[in-house]
């Protein structure tokens, strides 16, 4: 019985969370663009606030992404899901994207955050567009509320040519999962 509703709020969880990629409400695509470019803007000038050697390595990089992820761990399974934007740096193109994910392991907790990934070359860039795979091992504790509260967090993956950083927004979590996230072109906003 136990597992049984286990996995009814799992399955309600992990179906909310893909359905919620992405900007909300009755917006045109440029509205949802724009939405979705200012939390690029926001989360990059925090990162460069919090790590002022970012700024050098993205100005120098084949591009970066920034994304905007929500995940929710539910003891033995973990689901999250997101929306962001891929910026090729030779180009200026810019690949709006939604991102979900699941995972297994230990964990409990809600968590908001923002990802940045840097693509050190073209062909991960491009690569990472059209397949948009991230497999990785990750352990976390986060408490954070508004301005208040700390993170740790660490990645141990499978990525190549990728770095990533992440901020918690807010949320409380505490985990220990393997999770596989996919990343994949938003065909309503390209």
């Amino acid at each position: 019985m136990c597992t049984k509703v286990l996995n009814i709020i799992i399955s309600i969880v992990v179906a909310s969370v893909i359905i919620g990629c992405g900007p909300r409400g009755n917006l045109t695509v440029a509205e949802k663009q724009q939405k979705i470019d200012s939390m690029e803007q926001e989360t990059l000038e925090r990162l460069y606030k919090e790590a002022p050697e970012t700024k050098e390595k993205i100005k120098n990089a084949a591009g970066y992404g920034a994304f905007s992820n929500a995940n929710v761990n539910l003891i033995f399974a973990s689901a999250g899901g997101g929306y962001g934007v891929a910026v090729d740096n030779s180009t200026g193109k810019r690949t709006y994207m939604k991102m979900g994910m699941g995972g297994i392991g230990l964990g409990l907790g809600v968590k908001d955050y923002r990802v940045v990934m840097i693509y050190k070359d073209k062909a991960t860039l491009d690569k990472f567009i059209e397949s948009g795979w991230d497999v990785g091992a990750h352990a976390d504790a986060a408490a954070k509320a508004g301005e208040s509260g700390g993170e740790l967090s660490g990645e141990g993956d499978l990525r190549k040519g990728i770095e990533v950083f992440s901020m918690t927004e807010s949320g409380l979590a505490l985990q220990a999962t393997i999770a596989g996230t996919k990343y994949w072109k938003d065909n309503k906003l390209n």
